[in-house]
Order: C-alpha cells, then structure tokens, then sequence
C-alpha cells in the first residue's frame, strides 16, 4: 500500500504541466544528442547543468534524466539506418539491425527497438520503484565506516568497468580523489592544493570540470575525427513488424530487460556492457546463430532491451545510495548538489515528492519516446546532414554562457578552458575520463567518512574491518580487484571493448 501511496505521490508531482514539460524537452532532447554521433549525453547534460540552476529541482532532475534515456533510443536511430551508432550503447544494434536496413527493413528494425525500449525502459522503472525503498531504509542504517568502504567498491568497480588498460582507470580515479582534494579542509579549516589562488578556496567548480573534461574535449575530439555524415540508404518503409518479427523479439526483449536490470546497477557503465552481453546471450541460445551479423532480429531487440533497462536501473545506487553507477548519474549529483539537495537515503524521507517523481517521469518519459519517436525519424534524419563545423560554435558559446551563469565568475571560463584541454589529452592517452569524474565527485565524500570513522572510532582503523557490513563491502571490492586481473577475465574484457569500439 505504501508502495501505491509513494507511487500515487510521484504521478501527482510528474504531471504538473512545467514537470511534463521538461519531462518533454529532455526526452527529446535527449533523442536528438543520441541520434547526433559524437555528442553524448554526459557532455550534453555536463553542459546543461549550469541551467539547471535556475529551475525548480525535480524539474531539473526530470529533464536531466529525460535526456539521459532519451538518448539511448536516439542512438538506435542512426546505427540502424547510417551503421553509426548515435551512443556506443548502441553500438551492438548496428550490427543487425543495419542489415535489416539494407534489406529494406529498416521500419521494422526501428520499431522493434522502440518496442524493446519501450518494455525495458518501463519493467526496470517499475523495479527502481520496488527496490528503492527497502534498499533506501537499509542505507539509512549505514554509518560512516559503511559509507566509506561502499564508495571504495564503486570505485573499485569503475576502474574494473572502464574502457582500455586498468591501470589507466585507476590513475584517472587517483587524479579524480586529488583535485576532490583541491579547497579548504573540512576539519582545520586551512586551504590544501589551492596553489595560492583565491578562487579554490571553496574547491573546484565541478561544473566547470565536467563541461571541460566531458562537453569541450568531445567538441575538440569531433573536430579532429569529423567524418561526412551519410544520408539513408533505404527509404523506411512501414514500421509495423511482421508476425514473424515479433515472435522473434519476445525472448530476446525478456532476456535482455533482465540482463540490462542486473548490469545497470554496475559502477562503470553497466547499460553499454549489458548490450554486449545480452547479444552474446542471443547468440548461444538461438537456434541459428549465423544469423546474426546479417539482421536477425534478436540482435537488435536484445542489446537495445538491455542498454534501456541499464538506463534506468542505474537509478537505483543514485537515489538510494548517493553513489553514482555511471558518469552521468555523478552529474546528476553534481545537480542535486547545486539545487543544495544532499544525494543519499535521506532524499526519500526528506523529500519523498522529488524522489517518487522522478521514477513517475521515467514511466511518463518513456512512453513520450515510443509515441513521439517514430513519427520524428524524418527529421532526425534530416539532422545528420547539418555539418559539424556549423554546429560546434553554437555549443562552445552555449557552454560558456552556462558556465558563467553559475556564479557570474570569469575564472570558471578559464577553468573550462584548462579541463577542456586536460580532457582532450587523456582522450589522446587513450584514458577513459569517466573513473576521473567518479573519483572527483566522491572523493570529498570518500574523505569525509573516512575521518568521521576514524573520530568515532578515536583512531582504530580496525573499525572498517570489524564491522560486518564494512568488512564485507571491501571484501567485494577486493574480489572484484584480484578477479579483473585474472588472465581469463582480463582478456575477455580486452575483447569486449576491443569489438566496442
């Protein structure tokens, strides 16, 4: 009942007309960075955030993460028609359902994708609902020690997670705790790593670092990589699949709501593995397996279940936890924190009308995509031919009024600048920036609970290891470490990422 109340409670908050509205404009939003290869919805939402500043926080939120799913279904759009997966969630669906494009198959192919996005996206979210709150009253039995040694197993799993060489993860989360670090000390009040100037006294403007490292090192990778967009080879015909076509979808709609459920929760960027793994999965039970590379249709509705259902299961550690799953949902933090919203369990008894609203939204988001979607193909289409060159001023100057508007202070454009520069390098090192990221926003958390545990403790650091709970988080965290090591595992994942990108 209480489940129907709080449920009852989010409706009500999801559909007043400015919720919707911006409900609206970040799921389509969110479709149109999706369908524009090389944007992304990290640098998309890195840059929005400094607007966020001026709305209400539940409208903020709702519209930051309309994009964020919203885009996953945008992604689809141009790996089935241009074989250019628009997210790299996405990346997998292109490689059948660009077949079944050339087929003459392309409607169909786009509307299984809708469909499977559509079931996955509104299974999970009815899952974020049920688990929310047991796992929310279960947090608010944490205490320090807990805290900390969960952050440490979300960090462990980001470097495990994370594109390319490991050791490269885990210097990027190094860096990320450092310039955490940057500002005035909690306890002593002195200023650490400020290097003299004034304006780190209160720490690093995490807008700034996020537009920098995230929007303006993309803008500069795009720039360097451009390649001419191609128009659609294939006219798209009816979107209604056959008979046949949606026997073929139902196992692999199911399989991958599941799998992506599961992956979503994962640190790291559980929604893109969870695409790979639900093609895999596909692959070994079908009954013809060379099928797929040349448009089966369980190669498209499975991946894209799967990264759909990720989307929004990684909501979970975020509203229940305070701890971010993904880059994006450390942005959305990064926005909780600028609306002066502390992100953990206390958001649902302190604040139950934004927390239930934005699971509300995910459910009304969802079935805006499905409905607004496939009418739209047309004009996203259209969007792909717009030349990069005329699009990346109007977001260089965008991020830069957004990032001035914070706190009306020149020094953050040239912290932009700098990160934006920073980012770019580590793009050409070949080093994921979303560990720094994660490391950045939880580092003065990490820090924070580290030295409360100690105090309560007066100075045992047996504490994280003689509380159970505690003890058992870094014993995770210390499996997952050993396990990514292995040279089993470490060449499975090598191959992963290796077919991603």
């Amino acid at each position: 009942m209480d489940l129907l109340n709080n449920l009852a409670l989010g409706f009500v908050t999801a559909s007043s007309l400015a919720n919707l509205f911006f409900c609206l404009i970040g799921v389509l939003l969110g479709t149109l960075i999706g369908v524009l290869p090389g944007i992304g919805a990290t640098a998309t939402i890195a840059m929005l955030l400094p607007i966020t500043f001026q709305l209400e926080p539940v409208s903020s939120l709702i519209m930051l993460a309309g994009i964020y799913y919203g885009a996953q279904y945008g992604g689809s759009t141009t790996a089935i028609l241009i074989n250019m997966p628009g997210e790299s969630s996405s990346a997998v669906t292109a490689i059948d359902g660009y077949q079944m494009a050339r087929k003459g198959k392309a409607g169909a192919a786009l509307a299984i994708a809708a469909i499977g996005s559509f079931f996955a996206g509104t299974v999970s979210t009815f899952l974020v609902a049920i688990f929310a709150p047991p796992l929310t009253a279960i947090a608010l039995e944490f205490g320090a020690a807990e805290y900390f040694s969960l952050m440490v197993v979300g960090l462990v799993s980001s470097i495990a997670l994370a594109h390319g060489s490991i050791v490269k993860a885990l210097a990027m989360v190094v860096l990320g705790l450092l310039l955490g670090l940057v500002g005035t000390d909690i306890y002593s009040g002195t200023p650490r790593f400020t290097l003299g100037i004034r304006e780190y006294a209160d720490g690093l403007n995490f807008v700034a670092v996020a537009v920098g490292v995230f929007g303006i090192a993309e803008i500069l990778r795009n720039l360097e990589n451009e390649r001419t967009r191609s128009v659609l080879i294939a006219k798209v015909s009816s979107l209604m699949p056959s008979k046949e076509d949606f026997k073929a979808m139902i196992g692999p709609v199911l399989r991958g709501t599941a799998i992506g459920s599961a992956l979503g929760i994962l640190p790291g960027g559980g929604a893109i593995l969870a695409a790979f793994a639900s093609y895999t999965v596909e692959k070994r039970v079908s009954k013809n397996p060379e099928e797929f590379g040349h448009g089966a249709v369980a190669g498209v509705a499975g991946p894209e279940s799967a990264n759909n259902a990720g989307a929004q299961t990684s909501f979970i550690p975020l509203l229940t936890l305070g701890i971010p799953a993904n880059p994006v949902m450390a942005l959305m933090i990064g926005a909780m924190i600028i609306q002066g919203i502390v992100p953990g369990p206390n958001v649902a008894t302190e604040q139950p009308a934004l927390f239930w609203g934005i699971i509300a939204s995910m459910w009304i988001g969802n079935l805006m995509l499905v409905i607004l979607n496939l009418p739209l193909i047309g004009l996203w289409v259209k969007l792909l031919t717009v030349p990069y060159y005329v699009l990346f001023p109007i977001i260089m100057a965008f991020c830069a009024i957004g990032v001035y508007s914070v706190n009306s202070n020149v020094f953050d454009l040239y912290a932009v600048a700098f990160f934006g520069f920073i980012g770019y390098v580590l793009v050409k090192l070949r080093c994921e920036p979303a560990p720094l990221l994660l490391g950045f926003v939880l580092g003065p958390l990490l820090e924070e609970n580290l030295r409360r545990a100690m105090i309560l403790s007066r100075g045992d650091p047996t504490t994280f290891v003689t509380r159970p709970i505690s003890a058992t988080l870094l014993f995770i965290a210390l499996a997952v470490l050993i396990i990514v090591f292995l040279p089993s595992v470490k060449k499975k994942r090598e191959e992963v990422f290796v077919e991603e990108d």
